[in-house]
């Protein structure tokens, strides 16, 4: 399976090693005035993705729109790191389950 990963402030890496992951993250904790750079995300071949901000708001969408959005508030990084991991090895199923709220 293959995936991507955008950084915060630009740039994208295509299949990184999970070591990344928690690099990742890290973006999210500096610079915390910049509202136009808030996220990051790591988007499956599927097209199926996760967008991560700032407090643990994590947001699950297909990003070509086929599908509603949905979001989880106040996740600790270590379930994020986890949900990272489904979401680049294409373990959709797992993420279904998650205890999702509809919309952003």
């Amino acid at each position: 399976m293959s995936f991507v990963i955008n950084h915060r402030f630009g740039g994208a890496e295509r299949d990184p090693p999970a070591s990344t992951f928690p690099l990742l993250l890290d973006e999210l904790e500096v610079r915390l005035e910049d509202e136009e750079h808030a996220s990051i995300s790591v988007i499956h071949e599927s097209e199926w993705g996760l967008g991560v901000y700032h407090g643990g708001y994590v947001t699950f969408e297909h990003v070509e729109g086929d599908g509603e959005p949905r979001h989880m508030r106040n996740v600790p990084r270590k379930k994020v790191l986890d949900m990272m991991q489904k979401i680049a090895s294409g373990d959709l199923p797992a993420l279904e389950a998650e205890a999702w709220e509809d919309g952003y």
